[in-house]
């Protein structure tokens, strides 16, 4: 079974080297970098980057397997938030080259309630299309990840953005919890984008629950897509993404409270929570191989 096992570490603490202390305890060889000492990775410089992380890395022999950038998550109509990302993504882009991690996770922009998503089709498309091209600059695959609020948030409008911008460096990210919350059903949502998924988000959660739950509990299915994947020959990274304590970074990835896709009355430390998905997905994956 030729699946690695990573996971976004800035949900175990904000500090770089608790994150490398923790999943190294784990047996675990990779990251998603998202949150870093307190900086969200959209905020370092390359320069910076270099000198102040890439050797805590390189020294620990830990691997990148993604960057979860924040590329995507303006609003559609923010074109000075528009611009800036171009920037970001660009100086993303040199980082990814530095680590030698092929992969930076994007959004398709958020939409404000009440509107028609729809409407929004071809403004999406055509900002989507010029961060392909930067991504393409640098031989980089952007992964957009099916999310809460944007316009890729339901299945037939993921495969919408793949169908149009017909790039190999544009593919997708199979965000299960993301899906449930949306009210899909992940396997019409499997089936409808599996040519395009390259890469799976452990999360998961349950339609009577605003909050996540711990993978393999919920209504996501982890079990049966990922079996049905990897007897088909996946071969690729799963990325722990538990969301079942409070960390730092959270409340810059929800439009919402961030308190409440997180289920506070279990008290478990984001340590706690990390390891808590990495051991459920390890059972999950051995019933897979038996």
């Amino acid at each position: 079974m030729n699946i690695l096992i990573s996971g976004f570490s800035d949900e175990i603490s904000d500090s770089l080297d608790k994150q490398i202390e923790v999943v190294k305890s784990l047996g675990m060889k990779y990251i998603s970098i998202r949150g870093v000492n307190s900086k969200n990775i959209g905020e370092f410089t390359p320069q910076e980057f270099e000198h102040n992380i890439l050797p805590t890395l390189k020294n620990t022999g830990i691997k990148v397997s993604s960057i979860g950038s924040p590329i995507g998550k303006v609003f559609i109509d923010d074109e000075e938030g528009f611009q800036k990302q171009l920037i970001v993504l660009d100086n993303l882009c040199k980082i990814s080259n530095m680590l030698d991690c092929k992969y930076i996770r994007i959004f398709s922009f958020f939409i404000k309630k009440g509107l028609d998503y729809n409407n929004y089709e071809n403004e999406v498309i055509e900002k989507i299309k010029q961060f392909t091209t930067i991504a393409e600059k640098y031989k980089i695959i952007l992964l957009h990840e099916n999310e809460k609020d944007i316009f890729g948030d339901i299945a037939s409008r993921c495969k919408i953005i793949f169908d149009k911008i017909g790039s190999n460096y544009f593919k997708g990210i199979f965000d299960f919890a993301n899906f449930v919350q949306c009210g899909e059903d992940t396997f019409k949502a499997y089936e409808l984008l599996k040519e395009y998924i390259l890469y799976f988000h452990i999360k998961d959660a349950s339609y009577n629950l605003d909050y996540n739950v711990l993978c393999g509990t919920g209504d996501g299915n982890i079990e049966d897509i990922l079996t049905m994947a990897i007897k088909n020959g996946y071969k690729g990274f799963l990325t722990l993404e538990p969301h079942l304590a409070m960390f730092g970074s959270l409340q810059y990835l929800e439009l919402e409270e961030a308190s409440s896709v997180v289920n506070n009355s279990t008290n478990i430390t984001g340590e706690e929570g990390y390891k808590m998905q990495y051991q459920a997905i390890n059972k999950i994956l051995e019933k897979i191989g038996e």
